[in-house]
């Protein structure tokens, strides 16, 4: 894969770490992306958000563009976004208010319904709010899916069972958030698609996973040998298409730039349901973006290359 920029008078600002609660996976995503960008041939340096001094470097010191491997809070959802658009330094990935849009499941999912892209039914229920457990059930189902509304990685994630199961559930999901999602429970295969682009995005092939627990949380994630990924997935080429134009019509509904990865459900009547959208894929040896590049013919640091030529194209801001 060709090149349109010279790594060597690139000078990148890796940022990873950062206060979520995502951090230690942030700074494994950050250690195989340097990897990658130095074998690319860049010059690279770490910034970590959470250090002021690090802060003042980025402002201080003259960077061509910034890599961002944050994740979740304080990351991901727009708000070092804001301070690289301040002062003025190019970055991978989407824009201040796609990536707390993203962020926000709850409000991520009014956009998808407005685009026409399956989701889920699902209720919100934010701190402080009475809770009739029994409607719930009505509504959604004696089993569903509880999660916090603004954490990534499946922190706080639970499909229960059961009015005493959801009434735990909510309130533990309510200790990580404010704002959570009850989302009804569909039984299927997991599957995920990575889209690469700005204004023309396209879809990366679609991998399956199969993780080794109930559903694909975060020891699933990031232990290794915690998920197999399968690419390309194991599906029909129709259903094939079908995933991958709504990830892509998920990239444009959240205006995102870059790189996006959106997750899916595949019932076995084969209704396909979108379940969220992440900005910021990993990057880490077990990340589902480096495996879907791969299986595209792209390696690893023609995938970081690419992700900064975007970047430094003009986004969708």
């Amino acid at each position: 894969m060709s090149s349109s920029i010279d790594p060597r008078s690139c000078r990148v600002a890796l940022l990873c770490g950062g206060k979520s609660n995502e951090r230690e996976i942030s700074l494994a995503s950050g250690k195989g992306a340097r990897e990658a960008l130095e074998t690319a041939g860049f010059s690279v340096t770490d910034i970590d958000p959470a250090n002021k001094e690090d802060l003042k470097r980025l402002i201080e010191e003259p960077f061509d563009v910034a890599f961002l491997c944050l994740h979740g809070k304080y990351g991901e959802d727009g708000t070092v976004q804001g301070l690289l658009d301040i002062i003025g330094i190019p970055y991978t990935c989407s824009g201040v208010w796609s990536s707390a849009l993203a962020m926000d499941k709850v409000k991520a999912k009014v956009f998808y319904e407005r685009e026409g892209i399956p989701t889920p039914p699902s209720l919100t229920v934010n701190k402080g709010d009475k809770v009739d457990i029994q409607q719930v059930i009505s509504s959604m189902g004696e089993k569903v899916v509880v999660k916090p509304g603004t954490e990534g990685s499946a922190i706080g994630v639970f499909i229960v069972e059961g009015a005493e199961a959801i009434e735990e559930a909510l309130q533990k999901a309510l200790d990580i958030d404010d704002e959570v999602l009850i989302e009804r429970y569909i039984k299927g295969r997991e599957f995920t698609v990575a889209v690469l682009g700005n204004h023309e995005p396209k879809a990366m092939p679609v991998i399956e996973i199969v993780p080794k627990s109930d559903f694909y949380d975060f020891e699933s994630k990031y232990a290794v040998g915690g998920s197999q990924h399968i690419c390309p997935a194991r599906i029909p080429d129709d259903v094939t298409k079908v995933m991958q134009r709504e990830a892509e019509n998920a990239h444009k509904a959240l205006s995102c730039s870059g790189t996006s990865r959106t997750d899916f459900i595949l019932e076995d009547n084969g209704d396909c349901w979108a379940l969220e959208t992440n900005t910021i894929p990993g990057m880490t040896a077990t990340s589902l973006l480096p495996d879907a590049a791969r299986a595209a013919g792209m390696t690893f640091p023609e995938l970081c290359t690419k992700l900064i030529e975007l970047a430094l194209e003009e986004p969708v801001r």
